[in-house]
């Protein structure tokens, strides 16, 4: 299996930054000088990750057709921008995508965290895995569990999340970062325009035995979707 696209989803509005978010969406802010999204995109050219679409709101196509002048010439891969016209969700947007990805495996991403581990091992821990998943989610430890979304796991087999626990079940959380089968979106409800991937689309994979959690061994993630967390990517990375 070649992955080669990937889908970052840059359309959120960032309410917890604002009035900064009401200037930049949040993919744009920048961490040692450089927006959030150059980070994931050089992240995942390096592992020949090369073809890839960003949906974006519609209220900032033109702060990244700037980004994409600004920044063309820095950035190893060929990015495409998709406006979601309407609020459809995390998987309703990706839904439309789905003449553009094709019948292979994809990657999808969150756009507004900073990720760098072995996309290469979360790859080949998807291929060989014996249930043959249709979505593994790369998962990271944190300090504070509690603050996200936490799953109940069976070996490497996701059963469901505890959304912020009081006493959470373990150490890691969804990075925001999955490889997933093109057969997902057998899984999508085609009567509903907004689709949630968290909600709609992950519980009906565990309950099918389809969904793994790949621990990273190696490698760095951090939220940036607070003030204090952005603060602390800042000073971290």
């Amino acid at each position: 299996m070649k992955l080669t696209k990937a889908i970052i989803l840059a359309g959120g509005l960032g309410t917890r930054l604002r009035p900064v978010t009401l200037e930049i969406p949040k993919p744009l802010l920048t961490v040692k000088r450089q927006p959030i999204i150059n980070y994931l995109i050089k992240f995942l050219a390096r592992f020949g990750v090369k073809d890839i679409g960003l949906l974006i709101h519609r209220d900032h196509l033109s702060d990244y057709e700037w980004w994409q002048k600004r920044f063309k010439k820095e950035l190893p891969a060929k990015i495409r921008i998709f406006i979601e016209e309407e609020p459809s969700g995390t998987f309703g947007a990706v839904r439309q995508l789905r003449s553009w990805l094709g019948n292979k495996p994809f990657v999808l991403s969150n756009g507004d965290e900073l990720k760098d581990f072995d996309l290469g091992a979360i790859k080949e821990f998807h291929e060989s895995h014996r249930v043959k998943p249709l979505a593994t989610i790369a998962l990271v430890k944190v300090d504070n569990p509690s603050h996200y979304g936490v799953p109940v796991m069976e070996g490497d087999l996701i059963k469901e999340f505890l959304e912020k626990p009081e006493n959470p079940p373990g150490d890691h959380i969804s990075s925001g970062f999955y490889i997933l089968e093109p057969q997902v979106f057998d899984y999508a409800d085609p009567g509903k325009k907004f689709l949630m991937i968290e909600k709609d689309i992950f519980p009906k994979l565990a309950a099918a035995g389809k969904l793994c959690g790949y621990k990273v061994k190696n490698g760095r993630w951090f939220d940036c979707g607070t003030f204090e967390r952005w603060e602390k990517a800042i000073k971290e990375w």
